[in-house]
């Protein structure tokens, strides 16, 4: 009687590389080129912030900048098409020259209230609150520092409803609010 021993070898299971291969591709293009941006937009901050251009501060900074890029590469584009970002980016980009030409008006508006003589009736401290048209986060966010970063007004409390209230330090730092500022966020991100 001759018994024959039967080895059961475990198949591998074979690759699909049919459409989910395709789809999967898809999406890893749509990961990568916001963080890639992300990378150029920190790395290019680096270089403007630090000054220094020798191969060890570059090297820091692109070290530095692969690793926030790694843990929070999705901060800046959530959920933003592939498509979309590059005119998200210059529709932004042309933003910042406004808000810094704000941001000057009204540090000429601080200083001359800090030099008036009347310096103490001038200032009237006050909490605006509004609603704003906004309804995504990082156009909110970045409502939410222009106006922090605008000398004479910080902003307090800020919800993902857009309910927001912000310090003014007199009447006419707080008067624009909304305004044009939220007006211009609204067609850089094409919102409403």
């Amino acid at each position: 009687m001759e018994v024959h021993a039967q080895i059961d070898t475990p198949r591998r299971p074979r690759r699909k590389t049919s459409a989910s291969g395709a789809a999967r591709s898809r999406r890893t293009g749509r990961e990568i080129l916001p963080r890639i941006l992300t990378f150029l937009i920190l790395f290019f901050l680096w270089l403007i912030l630090s000054g220094k251009f020798d191969p060890f501060h570059v090297t820091l900074g692109v070290i530095s900048c692969l690793i926030v890029t790694w843990f929070s590469g999705d901060l800046l584009f959530p959920g933003t098409r592939k498509t979309g970002l590059i005119r998200l980016g210059f529709r932004v980009a042309l933003y910042v020259p406004w808000l810094l030409y704000q941001v000057l008006m009204a540090n000429f508006h601080i200083l001359y209230l800090v030099f008036h003589p009347r310096m103490m009736d001038l200032i009237d401290p006050s909490i605006i609150r509004f609603q704003s048209r906004l309804k995504e986060e990082l156009p909110l966010v970045i409502f939410a520092n222009s106006i922090t970063l605008t000398p004479g007004t910080i902003t307090v409390y800020v919800s993902v409803d857009g309910d927001f209230q912000v310090h003014a330090i007199d009447r006419k730092s707080g008067e624009p609010l909304p305004g044009e500022m939220e007006a211009r966020i609204i067609r850089a991100f094409k919102e409403i």
